[in-house]
């Protein structure tokens, strides 16, 4: 089985470094375009089933990729990203300013960051967000399955499958929008060949422009 990953498109509030968390904002022309893109680089793979979180710009990022292909899209609430409590919406530099230490933890030492602000801790994202893959794996129904989640969900489950403490969460690469990653299983062996890859969005996203606005 393989297990493709890939971050929903760019959105509006990725460009104002708003924590989006549970709410949400639209993909930018540029998160629409990259969607293409991925959805072009995967045009050749059989993907016969695609599970998103249930937030709009990853399900938008689903649409567009599947295009016009029989692929059914699931939604599963475990693959939502991290509740952020009442950062939701706020810029990084409000964070910052308001809140200083749990800001230090949340980049520099997640396996630290304790939510205070009402939101979920990365180990509870992680129990959630590994529970819905090894749902996925449990099955045994599908060879080639693609997860659109987002940048903290996708980190957590990387690192759990690359047996990482929670520590090492935010090493790199950074999870970009429309990055690819991918997990291999192979009876109870499984690894991550690789992790947040980008080489389809240096394609040259100029065909792809005249066709978003229909999104």
């Amino acid at each position: 089985m393989k297990i493709y990953l890939t971050r929903h498109g760019q959105t509006q509030w990725n460009i104002e470094n708003r924590l989006q968390g549970w709410k949400d904002s639209p993909l930018t022309e540029k998160g629409i375009v990259d969607a293409k893109l991925l959805g072009n680089r995967l045009k050749d793979i059989d993907i016969d089933i695609i599970y998103s979180s249930s937030s709009g710009r990853a399900i938008t990022t689903a649409k567009i990729i599947k295009e016009k292909k029989d692929i059914e899209i699931v939604m599963d609430e475990g693959l939502r990203e991290m509740g952020v409590g009442d950062w939701h919406g706020m810029t990084l530099e409000e964070i910052k300013r308001n809140n200083p230490k749990e800001y230090y933890n949340y980049w520099y030492a997640p396996h630290l960051y304790i939510g205070t602000n009402g939101g979920e801790d990365f180990y509870q994202v992680q129990k959630r967000a590994v529970a819905a893959v090894n749902s996925i794996i449990h099955e045994r129904k599908y060879e080639n399955v693609l997860i659109i989640s987002h940048g903290v969900t996708l980190k957590s489950i990387i690192t759990y499958y690359q047996n990482k403490s929670m520590e090492k969460l935010w090493d790199p690469p950074i999870l970009e929008g429309t990055s690819l990653s991918l997990i291999e299983v192979d009876g109870d062996n499984i690894k991550v060949p690789f992790c947040g890859d980008v080489s389809h969005l240096k394609d040259g996203p100029q065909k792809f422009i005249n066709s978003i606005a229909i999104y």
